[in-house]
């Protein structure tokens, strides 16, 4: 029989020095959470998922090249509409 009762996550791994530290997360779900987060429209616990993450670096990292992406997109638009005119 299955215990669902158990607490247990099974995203953590037991460390020697017996913490549960989180798994560290997938590309996929670093580009879910900052584009969640960007639009405004993450939920209170994938952010608390994100914030007990092994590292705030890659979060960092993808959040910079978004922005930096995503005012270069907007520049090109503006340009190829300007240019249309």
């Amino acid at each position: 029989m299955i215990d669902k009762t158990s607490d247990r996550n099974d995203t953590k791994d037991d460390y020697p020095d017996g913490s549960n530290r989180p798994s560290r997360p997938g590309v996929l779900k670093i580009m879910q959470s900052i584009l969640a987060g960007a639009f405004g429209v993450q939920s209170d616990k994938r952010r608390q998922e994100d914030f007990a993450s092994h590292s705030p670096w890659p979060y960092i990292i993808a959040g910079v090249l978004f922005t930096v992406s995503f005012v270069v997109g907007l520049i090109l638009i503006v340009q190829v509409v300007l240019a249309g005119q």
